[in-house]
């Protein structure tokens, strides 16, 4: 493989500069700029039909237990079983990624998944298919994401470069909202026409849109990265490497908050349509639709802001966490269905910021297990969290649940953005700024110039 432009082979700092600095005025970009590198574009095609698949299969999946088994118990233990190689293996399988190339890595991958998806597709379709089939298929599912996620992740800037990660990233995300909002209505009416079966063969079917635009792509205009060196002790130095470095370290623990209090929308949004509100699963699935709107336009905005600034996270961290706190105090269902449309787009934004900052502030030797580490938290907060919020919202109410986790995040927000200031020796600055007014943070040293501005 060729060395491809230099900017994302370059070691990233020691410290995260994005909080630590004055502000700069914010940098604006095409939404769609990334789009325009031929290997991304191959990558998003890809994807958009891949991503639409998996939502089809886990609508699908979730039915044919619930209709083999009769019990809701049942799609849980699917559902953790999909996490569950994540939570053991993901560490390690960041380990792997940082040796081997990308490219490769998520060729295996994804065929793998698409393996799976036909082999469960022939089952149900010749009527041999049992419970323990779709358990055993949901967790071949997850073994392959241990290495795929990470791989995906810290692929996209070997595509792009450090200068368009951020709008690579939010268009990935913007890719992913968009078939969260058309994958589950297609499975809905292909279950209903023809049976779950054809929906597990569709999505193994998909596969080949993503192998075939990775087999396109042109080698010598990738980001060349160094690979880790395969030796002993690897996952402790990414550890070390993660522990050494607060902006690293605090944005994945303030990420590990919220994904496992705050994004407990199932256990929230059922609870409200169910308990609160006395309707049915219209309404919830219009909570779920409004939510996938809000969110595709966060990660359209966050596609236009040209760079990743952990004071935007700390800030979408708390508003986050306040509109929670107002959705639970909702008096209405039809004002509790339209707080979802910001929910979703400041939960959007907290992902894309930490996903961006994170991948920014690591060198690229060590970005698969960081990535890693930071899927595992992500992905791995919802299952463990849920049956707490769940005992809270079944216990106090949901309104108490869901402002329970609001007050969460919003509070792991303001005392992360805390320690982080701390840190980079910042202290809190509030004036006039064109008119209007500016609150920001700003180096110690430069408090007193900036005092006669407030």
């Amino acid at each position: 493989m060729s060395t491809g432009p230099g900017a994302a082979s370059v070691p990233a700092p020691d410290h995260d500069d994005t909080l630590c600095k004055a502000p700069e005025a914010p940098r604006r970009t095409s939404m769609f700029a990334s789009l325009r590198v031929r290997n991304y574009r191959l990558f998003f095609t890809g994807q958009v039909v891949s991503n639409i698949g998996t939502w089809m299969q886990r609508i699908a999946q979730d039915w044919l237990v619930l209709s083999l088994t009769g019990s809701s118990a049942a799609v849980g233990i699917t559902t953790a079983l999909q996490f569950l190689p994540m939570l053991l293996f993901g560490l390690y399988g960041g380990v792997l990624v940082d040796r081997l190339r990308k490219r490769p890595t998520l060729l295996v991958t994804q065929s793998a998944m698409a393996l799976t998806a036909l082999v469960l597709a022939v089952l149900t379709l010749t009527g041999q298919v049992q419970v323990w089939h779709v358990y055993v298929a949901a967790f071949a599912m997850g073994l392959a994401t241990v290495m795929d996620n990470p791989a995906r992740q810290s692929f996209v800037s070997e595509l792009v470069g450090r200068d368009q990660l951020q709008n690579a990233v939010s268009l990935n995300s913007a890719n992913f909202q968009s078939a969260r909002l058309v994958g589950p209505a297609v499975a809905g009416l292909m279950i209903t026409g023809v049976g779950t079966g054809w929906a597990f063969l569709a999505n193994g079917l998909s596969f080949v849109a993503p192998l075939t635009c990775l087999l396109l792509m042109r080698t010598r205009e990738l980001h060349t990265v160094r690979r880790a060196p395969r030796g002993k002790g690897q996952l402790r130095e990414g550890l070390r490497y993660v522990a050494g470095r607060p902006e690293l370290t605090w944005t994945i623990v303030l990420i590990g908050f919220i994904g496992t209090f705050g994004f407990n929308f199932p256990v929230f949004l059922s609870a409200f349509a169910g308990d609160v509100f006395d309707a049915g699963a219209g309404e919830y699935s219009l909570f779920n639709t409004l939510m996938a709107v809000g969110s595709l336009a966060g990660a359209l905005l966050a596609a236009r802001r040209g760079t990743s600034r952990l004071r935007v996270l700390i800030a979408a961290a708390v508003g986050f966490g306040v509109l929670e706190i107002a959705a639970a105090a909702a008096p209405s269902l039809w004002l509790f269905a339209l707080l979802m449309v910001p929910i979703g787009v400041f939960s959007m934004t907290v992902n894309v910021t930490a996903n961006t900052s994170i991948q920014m502030s690591t060198d690229p030797a060590m970005r698969g297990r960081v990535m890693a580490l930071y899927m595992m938290v992500f992905l791995g907060g919802s299952p463990v969290g849920a049956p707490v919020v769940g005992w809270v919202t079944d216990t106090y109410g949901a309104r108490v649940g869901l402002a329970a986790g609001g007050a969460v995040a919003a509070a792991a927000a303001v005392v992360i953005g805390l320690v982080l200031a701390r840190v980079g020796n910042l202290r809190l600055s509030v004036g006039w700024h064109g008119g209007h007014p500016q609150v920001r943070f700003v180096p110690r040293e430069r408090q007193e110039e900036l005092a006669p501005a407030a």
